[in-house]
């Protein structure tokens, strides 16, 4: 005795390689929010790192100018990232890169009516919303290469520091910071600073492109063949867990 088997057809639009799709994300979307989550382990762990070794150390309320060093202290932000383009000699406590957390959240805001419009299938929408949203982000790895700059040249007075020299304690003055020594405080202070924006900059950098090549994309018409605009969807998911990265990086650097 034997059974008859029946021929089983699957319908392959239903399916992703495992199933139903779940929460009704796309494959696609779903490797975008692993991506994320385990990008954010990164930052987690590097924003840890900050906090601690900054409380570690005691804060200097002195002038930058007036600071002798010692590792004991550490530098309060706002007296060291105090400078704006164009306004030179003037004390405007973290207004630069006030600017720049404000360019980089009007960039989100951007994209998110670039995906509104994506989902309205209205092409010169988001060809719109994307080019603004890559500008945003252009003008803000703009303004983080003028604040490394700043930061490495230094003031013109520069800090008088008291180092080891051939086993003896000796004082100079020293301009700007690198990453084995700097003028605003222990040397810890500029590497973390330069590994952390860099970092988040290198994301800002990637976003950009890869907002580039969706906007080439979009102008080319491939998403309108397609019938939908998931892809925009996707890289906005990216851009807005960048812009959210920037606002702990903001809080833990430049506010305590």
């Amino acid at each position: 005795m034997y059974m008859s088997t029946a021929a089983v057809t699957v319908d392959s639009k239903k399916i992703w390689d495992g199933g139903v799709e779940p929460l009704k994300a796309s494959y696609g979307k779903l490797m975008m929010w692993f991506f994320l989550i385990s990008d954010a382990f990164s930052f987690s762990g590097l924003l840890i790192t900050y906090a601690l070794i900054r409380y570690s150390h005691q804060a200097y309320e002195g002038t930058v100018s007036a600071f002798k060093f010692s590792q004991a202290y550490w530098p309060i932000p706002e007296k060291v990232f105090n400078a704006v383009p164009f306004f030179h000699g003037l004390s405007l406590p973290l207004v630069f890169v006030g600017i720049m957390t404000f360019v980089l959240i009007m960039s989100s805001v951007t994209m998110v009516l670039a995906v509104e419009a994506g989902r309205r299938m209205d092409k010169k929408a988001v060809e719109k919303w994307m080019l603004l949203t890559i500008l945003g982000g252009l003008a803000f790895l703009g303004c983080q290469a003028w604040e490394w700059t700043h930061f490495i040249v230094g003031t013109e007075e520069g800090s008088l520091v008291r180092i080891i020299e051939n086993g003896n304690w000796v004082e100079k003055t020293i301009y700007g910071a690198s990453l084995t020594m700097n003028q605003y405080g222990p040397p810890a202070f500029a590497d973390l600073f330069f590994f952390i924006t860099g970092f988040h900059g290198t994301h800002v950098f990637s976003g950009v492109l890869l907002n580039f090549i969706v906007f080439y994309n979009v102008v080319m018409g491939t998403y309108a063949k397609r019938g939908h605009y998931e892809m925009v969807e996707k890289v906005g998911l990216y851009w807005h867990f960048v812009d959210l990265v920037w606002v702990f990086v903001f809080t833990f650097f430049y506010l305590i």
